[in-house]
């Protein structure tokens, strides 16, 4: 969460001229209804087998860049699945940077309005120590503590082209 996957994924597609594909929108389009209220109605099982399905078939589009949400590559074998499909990406930020970011957008995540302030930074960094392991699999890790304007998400992107020829 709030890492800048669709931040950072968005300017990524849009510099390479590649669709840009956000895999929580993608379910909700599909389902037509919020990843939420599939978590909520179906729970959490079922929600990781549908993104697990609809992972396999946007992984079958060609020259796109996909954002999956952060428990994607934690589940099934998402990741080596990714692996397989393509160039994976981790971008790694502190706890604090991504609490910061939370806070910011409090009413639209709704894991997050069930803490306080207080407790965010505690139930931040046990998510990321659970699923560092996984995100570490990813053949390229990007810092992306600093995507807070304009000028710092085109660094990043302008870093992240330069990583990108040694792994297509």
């Amino acid at each position: 969460m709030a890492s800048g996957k669709t931040t950072l994924g968005r300017a990524l597609a849009a510099r390479m001229g590649r669709p840009f594909i956000d895999l929580d929108f993608y379910i909700e389009q599909r389902y037509r209804k919020s990843v939420a209220d599939i978590f909520a109605a179906e729970g959490e099982t079922r929600f990781r087998e549908i993104e697990r399905e609809m992972l396999r078939e946007v992984g079958e589009f060609c020259d796109v860049v996909i954002s999956c949400g952060g428990g994607t590559p934690c589940h099934f074998d998402n990741m080596e699945f990714m692996n397989s499909r393509g160039v994976t990406v981790y971008l790694d930020t502190t706890v604090e940077r991504i609490v910061e970011r939370l806070l910011k957008a409090r009413t639209q995540r709704p894991i997050v309005a069930r803490h306080s302030a207080e407790e965010l930074p505690h139930f931040v960094a046990t998510h990321l120590d659970e699923r560092r392991s996984y995100y570490e699999m990813c053949r390229i890790h990007i810092d992306s503590t600093r995507l807070e304007s304009r000028s710092q998400i085109a660094a990043t992107v302008d870093h992240l082209l330069t990583l990108l020829p040694r792994f297509q």
